[in-house]
């Protein structure tokens, strides 16, 4: 379904009974949460949806953006609002967890808890000198060839690729990587603008993010899960630590073996860890 919010339309997909409590899922888009992960969280009332300019939301120019992160914070914030969710435990993933720090901070009556996943406490651009940045092998990814990102089989073959360095020694699945490129291939548009922005994010690298919010993180009251791969590239392990020590109270789950995200061989351990933190 497609909601009004905050002047644009986010394309939201439900899974669950309305009346447990609700888990709102922020990724670049709706597939960041695998179908199959989405409906292990039972007992919950399970909202994911795609980002503006990413998936089937409102697009416009995800390389010159006029808006900026404050207002991917305010969608999240209205939506919550639109469907009528109360205080919803929220979950974000990667530059996800941007979103959903700033949404703990910035509308902390409508966070019932906070979980962060595969993420870090600043911006995109120049890490504090702290904060581990993208480990080395990241680099040669950059570097890569560009696939044609109007061809499908192209698309696919780069992104599975882009899986292999990003998922650690135990998190590579190729059947997984290739079905979730291409069902992303499948549900944005056809330019090469809407598949970059919806397979990379490509938008926040355009988004203006200030102010900064490192220096807030003890202000946030939600009680918060920090999940983070041992061997993530491209926001290394540090810097889970570091959130996790710098909100009150918060709780680190580490993923041995594991890069980016929660494949599949994680779901065990997360999905306990999500059902727990989200009762």
């Amino acid at each position: 379904m497609r909601i009004k919010v905050n002047g644009v339309e986010l394309c939201v997909e439900t899974f669950g009974n309305p009346a447990d409590p609700p888990v709102l899922l922020v990724g670049v888009t709706m597939l960041s949460w695998p179908d199959e992960l989405c409906a292990a969280l039972a007992g919950r009332y399970v909202v994911r949806y795609d980002l503006r300019d990413a998936g089937e939301s409102t697009f416009v120019d995800p390389d010159a953006p006029t808006y900026d992160l404050r207002d991917l914070v305010t969608d999240a914030a209205e939506l919550l609002v639109a469907l009528d969710l109360g205080r919803a435990h929220v979950v974000g993933m990667g530059v996800g967890g941007f979103v959903a720090q700033l949404l703990a901070l910035d509308h902390p009556d409508q966070v019932a808890s906070l979980t962060l996943v595969s993420t870090r406490p600043v911006a995109p651009g120049p890490v504090d000198p702290d904060l581990p940045g993208h480990a080395p092998e990241m680099m040669e990814l950059f570097g890569r060839p560009k696939p044609d990102w109007t061809d499908r089989g192209s698309v696919v073959d780069h992104m599975t690729g882009s899986a292999r360095v990003m998922s650690g020694s135990r998190g590579f699945n190729e059947q997984d990587a290739r079905a979730a490129a291409g069902a992303v291939f499948d549900r944005a548009g056809r330019t090469a603008k809407a598949q970059r922005a919806s397979h990379l994010g490509t938008m926040f690298a355009a988004i203006d993010c200030r102010p900064r919010w490192r220096e807030r993180l003890g202000e946030i009251t939600a009680p918060t899960l920090v999940v983070h791969g041992d061997e993530d590239p491209f926001f290394p392990h540090g810097n889970g630590v570091v959130l996790a020590a710098e909100i009150p109270g918060a709780t680190l789950l580490t993923l041995p073996g594991i890069g980016q995200g929660v494949p599949r061989v994680t779901w065990p351990a997360v999905v306990d860890a999500l059902l727990r933190h989200t009762s």
